[in-house]
This record gives structure tokens, C-alpha cells and sequence, in this order.
């Protein structure tokens, strides 16, 4: 079997390993090997095929690193605008109890309301931010 074979075979199977696993990292050092399975076409010698795999490979993986570590995170599901069109939404609240809740009417349906962490409870206009369950976080506008 020639060695590109071999290289197009494992690059396949680590494919297939990520598609189980949904390890994306493992994407990455496919690259590597399809960049031996060229190196191979090309005629590299074995030890020539195996660097270029483990620097390609490593290559992609420190880079995709860096990438996410930049990449800001998505909020959680209850905070994310994307997910749930309630964030962003105002309620007013009229009064608020003395642990921090409060009960609002919004969409037609009673509603437990809590502040953010740190928030001063005072009667007025405040906008969603986050949706946990039936209860909505709230800041002041």
C-alpha cells in the first residue's frame, strides 16, 4: 500500500472519530495528515511525511486555540438575544419586595422579577436580561 494511502486512511478515520465525539480539535489534526497524504503524492521521504503531519497538525490546533481564547464566549441560552427574544424587553415595576422581587405583568401573564446583582430595587422601568425559568433578571433603563 503506498504511503499516501496510509495517510488518507488515518486522516479519514480521525474524521470519523470527530464526527462521533464532536472534538473539533480533532479537525485539526486531520489537516495535519492530509497535509502528509501530500507531502506522500509529492514524494517526501516517510520522515519528511510525519513533520510535516505533526507541524501542519499542531500548527492548526495552536491556532484554533488562539482563536477561541480571543473569540468572546456566547452568553448562556437565558441571556442570549439569539435564544430567547425576551431579553432586551422592558417591564415596569411598580414596588418591590424586600428580598429583591418583585411580580410584573408581561405577555399577558404574571411574572417573578429579580434584580441584577448590585441593583438598587426602586420602582420604574427596567429591561430583561436574562430569563431563568419563569423568572425574568432585570436592570434599570
Amino acid at each position: 500500500m503506498a504511503q499516501s494511502t496510509i495517510w488518507w486512511v488515518l486522516a479519514g478515520a480521525v474524521i470519523a472519530v470527530e464526527l462521533l465525539t464532536g472534538t473539533f480539535y480533532l479537525l485539526m489534526l486531520s489537516m495535519g495528515l492530509i497535509a502528509a497524504a501530500i507531502a506522500a503524492h509529492l514524494g517526501a521521504a516517510a520522515a519528511m511525511q510525519m513533520v510535516v503531519a505533526a507541524v501542519v497538525g499542531g500548527g492548526f490546533v495552536v491556532a484554533w486555540r488562539r482563536y477561541k481564547q480571543k473569540t468572546p464566549s456566547a452568553p448562556p441560552a437565558g441571556a442570549n438575544r439569539d435564544v430567547n427574544l425576551d431579553v432586551g424587553e422592558t417591564v415596569q415595576v411598580q414596588v418591590w419586595n424586600a428580598d429583591g422581587t418583585s411580580s410584573v405583568k408581561y405577555r399577558g401573564a404574571n411574572w417573578s422579577v429579580s434584580l441584577v446583582a448590585g441593583a438598587i430595587p426602586e420602582p420604574g422601568t427596567y429591561g430583561i436580561v436574562e430569563v431563568v425559568g419563569s423568572r425574568l433578571i432585570v436592570k434599570k433603563l
